[in-house]
């Protein structure tokens, strides 16, 4: 008991002392002055966007970050566990899609501000995403879609549109895989390649936004430095990509980002929601990126994928057979 205690103090003396350190910490700059966030950064962490276990805290003790993190481990020993039987699964069964080998779902419990985190959204306090009645009704709709045969029935994921569960954002959120970041930065702009479908998200530094009939893939970022945070404000979804989850944002939301470089391997990444379409409330989240230990490699997503080819060529026969 004296040793856990112990490990509590020091725990809370180190979240007392990280976000002081990264108060004073002087970021490497650009030739024009400006913070240094160029690299190859990653956001695998076994933290997700909302918080999975209602009866957790915000943030973490020990014992509660060292049962998250066995618990992912022993999940990752049991997956790459030699097979037991050497035949095929039953027919009309599924076979299983990926094996942890393949995945980058993190074994780490994000740590934000030196503190362990449950989930990267802080407000709500419950660390759920404040969906309103009418925007359960919006996702009902949505997701009924998704059962509907042919192209339209298919998520803009499923068809190499848009990166997966939010990787592109904005906000941009860590995947089953593929988490890894590149930023390359100029006076007039911040590029971020994200290599889940290479998305390229173009922030502008300085602009005014385009006009509402321009929606776009990942929508309309612009950008201003506020001191040395990047401050990212996007709009103009177009529906495709505003109704895919997990977070759905309708023609007038508004997402806030900012990129604060508080130490040399870290990225203090926050965010807001504002969606009264869909939310109850203005929503907050934050994370931490990291040094990847690899570069964005390409993420060839239509090659070898016959996914869509064979649903046309199904309805097709389908349309045929009803003549």
């Amino acid at each position: 008991m004296k040793r856990f205690r112990f490990a509590l103090m020091i725990a809370a003396t180190l979240a007392c002392a990280v976000p002081a350190a990264a108060q004073s910490y002087q970021p490497p700059r650009t030739p024009d002055g400006k913070p240094d966030l160029q690299g190859t950064w990653t956001n695998s962490s076994i933290t997700t966007l909302e918080r999975g276990n209602a009866s957790l805290p915000l943030v973490l003790n020990p014992e509660q970050i060292k049962r998250m993190e066995d618990s992912r481990a022993q999940l990752v020993a049991a997956d790459a566990a030699p097979t037991t039987t050497q035949t095929a699964p039953p027919a009309g069964r599924d076979p299983g899609g990926y094996n942890a080998f393949w995945l980058d779902r993190g074994a780490r419990v994000g740590v934000v501000k030196g503190e362990a985190r449950s989930s990267w959204i802080t407000d709500p306090p419950n660390g759920r995403l404040p969906l309103s009645d009418e925007g359960r009704k919006r996702v009902g709709a949505i997701l009924a879609k998704r059962n509907e045969e042919g192209p339209e029935g298919m998520n803009p994921a499923d068809r190499c549109l848009i990166g997966s569960r939010g990787s592109g954002g904005p906000p941009m959120l860590n995947n089953l895989y593929n988490n890894t970041y590149q930023i390359v930065q100029t006076p007039d702009a911040v590029m971020i390649d994200v290599e889940m479908m290479h998305d390229a998200r173009i922030i502008r530094i300085g602009e005014k936004h385009k006009p509402a009939a321009l929606a776009q893939w990942l929508g309309d970022s612009v950008g201003h430095w506020d001191g040395d945070t990047l401050v990212v404000v996007t709009r103009g979804w177009n529906h495709w990509h505003g109704n895919y989850e997990p977070v759905y944002l309708s023609e007038n939301a508004t997402v806030t980002e900012r990129f604060t470089r508080t130490g040399k391997d870290e990225i203090t990444y926050a965010f807001v929601v504002e969606d009264p379409a869909f939310y109850t409330q203005t929503w907050k989240g934050e994370m931490v990126f990291t040094p990847s230990n690899g570069p964005v490699y390409e993420f060839a997503c239509h090659e070898g994928n016959y996914a869509l080819q064979h649903i046309l060529q199904g309805a097709r026969v389908r349309e045929t057979k009803k003549k």
